[in-house]
């Protein structure tokens, strides 16, 4: 991070300086524990705690100073204080000033499933030409996004920002401090439907990253997801997938289950052979996303192409984990919604040897609760896999589906699940991250 005077702060972020201390700052922190000497201290208001509580802690921690909605009763000597009136919009208006200090591409990326995998794609092959910052890990919301904006220095030159939301206006939110050159929508599916009412409101409360992009700036849609169909933009629309109007168009897709996939992607401008070291027939859609991103960036067919055949995944997404004796684990805990419920089982149905699928609760699915995890249960059923062990409430129709198991806990479903890992099985496990599966998968790769 650069570091930036407080009379900056105060034009940024609209504030009221309450007391004088140190000229500048070149680090953030939200956290009193871990606060950087030197650093801003942003205390962040949530339903259940108040920063304000450890303004002390973090100044006495070495903090220069501090923002603050409410202020303190007493201030600290030698501190600056800085009163806004909310922290937390503080905080974004603060990275939205920094953003705008940098001359780089930036990709903000969003999508009902897929966002974190497209995002690393696209970080992979940018990275083969530009140093590029990224989001990590799952810093995605109305905290990690400034985060990762106020990581930037003179030694970036470009970024690929990922963005989540759970509701209406929380795009356009984080799109205000990450001012797109690039705007991605990797699909539009159900993830959420419970507070947006129908895939309409998603598709609506998606789109809402097209409010910051440059005014001579790029899309890049899945082309064969039929809302993303809709979009209509001043800007350069280019659409990836497997139909015959993509710009970025795949074809000879072979997919070897646990060992990858290779295509062909094909654009106006080049012709380029992938190899995509990560399970999944889905897995075009990030890898041709990334072509598109590469293109209009300037890269070359090489840079691309090295840039996809160097993608690792992220997290606990579709991680394949080799043990012994022929044990193949498909570590997909992180989240789950249908539609990447269905990829991970299209996965683990083209693998070799013995099948086992340890399928939890999918969340935040409102009235199609029901009818989606019958779904997934009976794709599990049609694909041959050869157990389904269904843990959860809500998986209960699942199982039944599936005409398989059911447990109601991990911790009671566990012996059947170490049980049914034996030698020459691939095992998928996958549930929304409220059912806390990584406890399984740190069970079976102990």
């Amino acid at each position: 991070m650069k570091a930036i005077s407080v009379t900056d702060l105060l034009r940024a972020v609209h504030g009221e300086l309450l007391q004088g201390g140190a000229s500048e700052f070149a680090a953030v922190s939200t956290d009193s524990r871990t606060v950087p000497d030197g650093a801003l201290f942003i205390p962040i208001v949530g339903e259940t705690f108040d920063g304000h509580r450890f303004i002390d802690n973090a100044l006495n921690a070495g903090a220069a100073g501090c923002l603050c909605a409410r202020v303190p009763e007493a201030l600290l000597p030698g501190r600056f204080y800085v009163r806004v009136a909310d922290t937390t919009v503080a905080y974004k208006d603060l990275a939205a000033w920094y953003r705008a200090q940098f001359d780089i591409p930036v990709v903000q990326v969003t999508g009902s499933v897929g966002k974190t995998t497209t995002k690393e794609m696209i970080a992979s092959v940018l990275s083969q030409k530009y140093k590029t910052l990224k989001t990590e890990a799952n810093f995605n919301n109305e905290i990690g996004t400034p985060m990762t904006l106020l990581r930037l220095d003179e030694t970036y030159e470009a970024a690929v920002i990922e963005t989540g939301m759970d509701r209406a206006g929380q795009i356009r939110y984080l799109g205000e401090m990450v001012k797109p050159t690039v705007a991605v929508i990797t699909n539009i599916g159900d993830m959420h439907i419970e507070y947006l009412g129908s895939r309409e409101g998603i598709f609506r409360a998606k789109c809402e990253i097209f409010e910051n992009l440059a005014a001579d700036g790029v899309a890049v849609l899945n082309g064969d997801d039929e809302w993303l169909g809709r979009v209509c933009l001043p800007q350069e629309i280019v659409t990836v997938g497997t139909m015959a109007h993509c710009a970025a168009r795949v074809t000879d897709v072979v997919d070897r289950g646990i060992d990858g996939v290779s295509c062909v992607v094909t654009t106006n401008k080049a012709r380029y052979e992938l190899q995509i070291p990560a399970p999944g027939a889905h897995m075009i859609y990030p890898a041709s996303t990334a072509v598109a991103v590469g293109e209009a960036l300037g890269l070359s067919v090489d840079e691309i192409t090295r840039g996809v055949a160097a993608y690792e995944p992220a997290g606990a997404r579709m991680r394949v984990v080799n043990l012994p004796d022929n044990r193949r684990l498909l570590d997909d805990c992180y989240n789950a919604g249908p539609q990447s419920m269905a990829a991970s089982l299209r996965v683990l149905g083209s693998s070799s040897g013995h099948t086992v699928a340890v399928l939890g609760d999918m969340a935040e699915l409102g009235e199609l609760t029901v009818r989606a995890h019958r779904e997934m249960g009976a794709l599990a059923k049609s694909l041959g896999i050869g157990r389904v062990i269904a843990v959860g409430r809500k998986a209960k129709d699942l199982a039944d589906a599936a005409e398989g198991e059911w447990y109601a806990t991990v911790d009671e479903a566990m012996p059947a699940i170490k049980g049914a890992f034996a030698p020459d099985t691939a095992m998928l496990v996958k549930a929304s991250h409220s059912m806390h599966f990584e406890k399984i998968t740190e069970e079976l790769t102990k």
